[in-house]
């Protein structure tokens, strides 16, 4: 029997279809490459490839696209008339539930998945990915320290393992380790864009900016060469550190020649986009016709409730661009749920999403107090869904400038001094503070 990288058996497979799967898997581990075509070649030699069919359905499920959710979802049903091993039937269980919005239940059917195939590197990184999108930090890290110790340096795909626990140390809080994990995993494999983001989270977290900085430069040809598909996301960490540095001219050019330089409607990249012109939005910075670009790319992807961290990011667009009517559309697309029928992901909408999307609706049309009463609560149940806690620093963000455009001056103050305290030297926290107490702020 044919066995993957990792030792795991593989079944109705040519060693051709073995070596595209392999590829395939490789490539994706590090965002590199073209994992689709590699693996729709292994399908082509080898139709009754059941892995690589499965394979196939996490790259097209954990988009977090309609469109490909759709696609992904048949290839489901074609794995239901295949004859499965217990390790693709299990896989089969978890696509079914993500499918259908239920995402903890899939992450928990992963969990135990990787219990009994520890060595199984697509179940641990498909189920990394998902704890990713539902915001637990706790399992971003446990997930991997539960099976580390049958791993090695010998094994392929180690360090990989290693990028992965280093994000989830960091979101957990455990910088140190985070950090000294990350850069590990550089050092075994350089081009693992995803380790290096861990590291790029640390610096952010901790308010180190000068190092973050450098960080990104010296090793900006491993993860920003033009067949990475991770590369907009660290950019989008590069333009944190100059934002924090007062330098919005720079922060434009990054997004202009690197986080939207052309016209993908990639949906990972649209939301860091989003939140980019938000940002300096915040700071007053005149971003010119941007917002109408990047609203017109949203259209595909905005439907209140295939992944509605996506759905409240494209709200911003829309705002951005005076389309009021597509983001009412959204709003009510989001609200148009029956309570007691609805998936995990509808849950998200309805509890979190929504308040989100309100809250950032008043602040645009300069309803403040609304907006504080909808984010001083979000910003609580907010890591309940969606991205790392850099992503969903936005919401705390807004609510501070709300409270200060609102006249809330007390509010403002104790915001600020909340952030203050975990990176005192901010130059955005510092000023939320001279400004909540009547101060100009310079720079």
């Amino acid at each position: 029997m044919m066995k993957d990288l990792q030792g795991n058996s593989i079944s109705e497979a040519s060693a051709e279809a073995v070596d595209y799967y392999n590829q395939a898997v490789s490539a994706f581990n590090i965002y590199t490459g073209d994992p689709f075509s590699l693996v729709n070649n292994a399908i082509e030699v080898s139709p009754h490839f059941a892995m690589a069919h499965i394979f196939k359905a996490y790259l097209l499920g954990l988009a977090t696209e309609p469109v490909l959710n759709g696609y992904a979802k048949d290839t489901v049903r074609h794995l239901k008339t295949m004859h499965l091993s217990d390790r693709e039937a299990s896989h089969l269980g978890a696509l079914d539930l993500m499918l259908h919005g239920e995402w903890t239940a899939a992450a928990l059917v992963l969990d135990i998945h990787n219990c009994n195939y520890p060595m199984d590197i697509v179940a641990l990184q498909a189920g990394h990915l998902m704890d990713f999108y539902r915001a637990n930090a706790r399992n971003l890290r446990d997930r991997l320290a539960r099976i580390l110790p049958y791993w090695s340096e010998d094994v392929p795909g180690y360090s990989i393992l290693l990028g992965m626990y280093a994000f989830g140390l960091e979101e957990t809080g455990d910088y140190a380790r985070a950090e000294e994990t990350g850069r590990q995993a550089t050092e075994l494999q350089p081009f693992d864009c995803w380790a290096h983001h861990a590291v790029a989270h640390v610096l952010e977290m901790q308010g180190r900016v000068t190092e973050g900085v450098t960080w990104m430069a010296t090793r900006e040809p491993y993860w920003s060469d033009e067949g990475n598909f991770f590369k907009v996301h660290n950019w989008w960490h590069r333009a944190l550190y100059y934002q924090e540095l007062g330098q919005e001219d720079v922060v434009l050019g990054i997004y202009d020649n690197h986080i939207r330089n052309g016209d993908s409607t990639v949906v990972l990249e649209l939301v860091d986009a989003s939140a980019m012109l938000w940002r300096l939005n915040l700071e007053g910075v005149e971003v010119g016709d941007r917002w109408d670009e990047l609203a017109d790319c949203w259209q595909v992807h905005a439907d209140g409730h295939s992944y509605t961290f996506n759905d409240w990011h494209a709200v911003m667009a829309y705002l951005g661009a005076g389309r009021d009517i597509d983001a009412g559309q959204v709003l009510k697309d989001c609200k148009n749920i029956k309570p007691g029928i609805e998936s995990e992901m509808q849950q998200w909408t309805r509890q979190t999403t929504l308040p989100l999307i309100e809250g950032f609706i008043a602040f645009w049309r300069k309803d403040y107090q609304t907006a504080i009463e909808r984010l001083y609560g979000a910003r609580f149940i907010a890591n309940s869904f969606g991205g790392s806690h850099a992503q969903r620093d936005i919401i705390d963000l807004t609510l501070i400038e709300a409270a200060i455009r609102a006249g809330q001056p007390e509010l403002a103050r104790a915001l600020a001094n909340e952030r203050l305290a975990l990176k005192p030297n901010s130059r955005l926290n510092q000023g939320f503070l001279a400004r909540s107490k009547g101060r100009a702020v310079s720079g």
